[in-house]
């Protein structure tokens, strides 16, 4: 995939509100964050409006996502936060001026609609990774965005237990949030995992729609050509009044168990404090070092 340039000190970074509404205590801190890192932040003008539950309307979300693709001043390009409602914007995108001037787009769980369609659509590189309203959640991962938009390498130990293959394995991620990569089978957007790492996490969902999700990729082949699976966090998971008797963890490995590529559980991202960054579409290589597994890229 086409890697867009790393930033230095003095790159302008677009602030945007493409999903739920965000006030201006909850970005402040993050600004201030970017700004002692060397860069410059440049807000959307619409990223603090508010619609409903949106950060204003369609045609006002639409509008800052595609002045930020389009303006050449600009580097990269975060999210505030998610929720929902990129999925609404992204047939209405023009994203020509931004394949001439690739940048970085970064964020996770709703921003998982843009990492698919243009790591599909356009083969360009996009970093997973916390957004500014959770900037201090965790230091580690917020620094992890660092690296990735300067071209500084990440490195992440976690846990081999529960792992199901041991083994080493190289290649490039793509993924994101379950059920999102779920909701864009069939469109422009969906996603190709042929010989990739699949990335996946997800929060807040009933068991056994975790279990409808996996089965449906499943179905459509997404788990079949796998290098590996990384499954990040699952978090505030719900069950029925009639238990589905599954762990999410135990559902993924149900949908798995006729595959021989590894499946890597603990992965450091999702939605939990600990956020790291993951560039889709980077070279990237798992290895074992005694209890711990090393993610680099």
């Amino acid at each position: 995939m086409i890697l867009p340039p790393y930033l230095v000190k003095g790159d302008k970074i677009a602030i945007v509100s493409p999903a739920r509404k965000i006030s201006v205590e909850e970005l402040s801190p993050a600004l201030e964050q970017i700004r002692n890192w060397g860069f410059e932040p440049v807000l959307g003008k619409n990223v603090y409006c508010i619609s409903d539950q949106f950060a204003g309307t369609d045609e006002q979300r639409l509008s800052d996502m595609q002045w930020a693709l389009n303006d050449n001043s600009i580097s990269a390009i975060l999210a505030s936060r998610g929720g929902y409602g990129c999925l609404r914007l992204i047939d209405k995108l023009d994203f020509t001026q931004f394949i001439n001037k690739p940048k970085w787009i970064v964020g996770y769980s709703d921003l998982t609609v843009f990492h698919s369609h243009i790591n599909k659509q356009y083969n360009v590189a996009t970093i997973h990774a916390t957004m500014p309203i959770n900037f201090a959640k965790d230091k580690g991962s917020t620094n992890s965005i660092l690296n990735a938009l300067t071209g500084i390498a990440n490195s992440y130990n976690f846990s081999r237990e529960g792992s199901k293959i041991a083994g080493e394995v190289n290649g490039i991620v793509v993924g994101g949030n379950l059920s999102l990569l779920y909701a864009m089978q069939g469109s422009s957007s969906d996603i190709d995992t042929k010989g990739k790492l699949l990335f996946i996490e997800d929060l807040d969902e009933h068991l056994y729609h975790i279990d409808r999700m996996m089965v449906s990729l499943k179905r459509s082949g997404k788990l079949s050509n796998l290098k590996a699976l990384l499954v990040g966090s699952f978090t505030e998971m719900k069950d029925s009044d009639i238990p589905f008797g599954k762990s999410a963890k135990e559902i993924v490995l149900d949908a798995v168990k006729e595959c021989n590529y590894p499946v890597f559980f603990n992965f450091p991202s999702g939605h939990q404090d600990l956020n790291c960054a993951i560039v889709f579409g980077k070279e990237s290589s798992i290895t074992i070092n005694g209890k711990n597994y090393v993610f680099t890229q």
